[in-house]
């Protein structure tokens, strides 16, 4: 038993670099190389949710590991926000059969955000975070990756756009401001979430969905939530324009500032207009 499942791991290690060497392992090299997301002896915290994103990228991350001429420490996180037991013995049954060595801790974020009320999603994505940063940084951690791909990033822009009247997006890393001296990264940052799936179809893998106790079981809400909706226009987009969401990405890095009306500096809070130079 243990001989078949150290072959079905292997199997899947190379699945990445082979069939999906274009469209997985050759985006996520590009993200690390481009935008120098992993320096010369960086620890850094692999955060594992439980889902496909987070678990291709701990499985990139761990390759690259052993082959990279860059010395660099992974720690593989889990947090438990409070999984029941069958989504909790998922997580650990994907972990066993990928051979990644997870650390799980315990935290008591869908209790929270629970009492709480209102919209739980944003609270609870703060408090994961927060979590995660803490616990990354007392292993002696610099930097938390994150498991966010190239469809996040082109659905946050059209999000913040119809939804919060400002262009905004996802950025390949940042800086932490509450816990000093961590960064967070973004592996993934110009993988499909196509190829994502793709990946996981070829090697018969079943991922943990999101699983916090208001989305456990679809509703209607869901089906209808902004993301989704967001995917969806991108999908009919597409329909007469197959470049549309490559498009959109490389309009992230090739921003035109002398045809923008106005702006927000992120530091200071102080807007401005084309007017200040007309």
């Amino acid at each position: 038993m243990a001989e078949r499942k150290l072959e079905k791991h292997i199997e899947i290690e190379r699945s990445i670099i082979k069939k999906f060497r274009k469209s997985i392992w050759s985006n996520f090299i590009a993200s690390v190389q481009e935008y120098e997301l992993i320096k010369e002896n960086d620890k850094i915290a692999v955060c594992i949710s439980g889902g496909k994103d987070s678990m291709l990228m701990a499985k990139c991350m761990q390759q690259l590991q052993r082959h990279s001429a860059v010395p660099f420490e992974l720690v593989f996180l889990v947090m438990d926000p409070g999984y029941n037991k069958e989504n909790r013995t998922l997580i650990e049954q994907n972990a066993k059969l990928l051979d990644i060595p997870v650390e799980i801790f315990e935290s008591d974020i869908f209790e929270v955000t629970t009492r709480a009320g209102g919209s739980p999603c944003y609270l609870c994505a703060r408090m994961r975070r927060g979590c995660l940063y803490s616990k990354a940084q007392s292993l002696g951690c610099n930097k938390i990756a994150l498991g966010h791909h190239f469809d996040d990033v082109i659905e946050t822009v059209l999000m913040s756009m119809c939804y919060s009247s400002e262009i905004k997006t996802m950025l390949p890393k940042l800086h932490s401001t509450n816990f000093n001296g961590m960064e967070l990264i973004r592996p993934l940052y110009k993988v499909k979430e196509d190829d994502i799936i793709s990946w996981a179809n070829y090697n018969g893998l079943r991922f943990l969905q999101c699983a916090c106790k208001f989305t456990e079981k679809s509703t209607e809400k869901e089906d209808l939530s902004k993301r989704k909706e967001t995917k969806a226009l991108i999908k009919y987009i597409k329909t007469f324009n197959k470049e549309a969401d490559d498009n959109i990405f490389r309009s992230l890095h090739n921003v035109n500032l002398a045809t923008i009306p106005g702006w927000r500096d992120s530091d200071s809070g102080e807007t401005h207009s084309f007017l200040e130079k007309y």
